[in-house]
């Protein structure tokens, strides 16, 4: 039972959740970032704040981490083909 707890087929399901979840949070940040960023009564464009695009600079790098643990897992798990 434990090794099932630990095993890299679980490991794999782990990281693809956490990568979806991550791809939702930054949909949902870029859409703010679009919202935010269109006119306001006066007519003048409204500068999206840079702590939001170091967000989204954050949360890309942690799905690209993310999708590149999931290949490698993935590639230890696919067996060699025979030469």
């Amino acid at each position: 039972m434990d090794e099932q707890l630990h095993s890299p087929a679980r490991r794999l399901i782990e990281l693809r959740m956490a990568h979806a979840e991550l791809d939702g949070r930054i949909d949902a940040l870029v859409t703010a970032l679009g919202t935010g960023a269109g006119l306001e009564g006066g007519g003048a464009e409204v500068a999206v704040p840079p702590v939001d695009e170091l967000t989204l600079r954050r949360l890309k790098k942690q799905r690209l981490a993310l999708r590149d643990e999931i290949a490698r897992l993935e590639r230890a798990s696919d067996p060699d083909e025979p030469a």
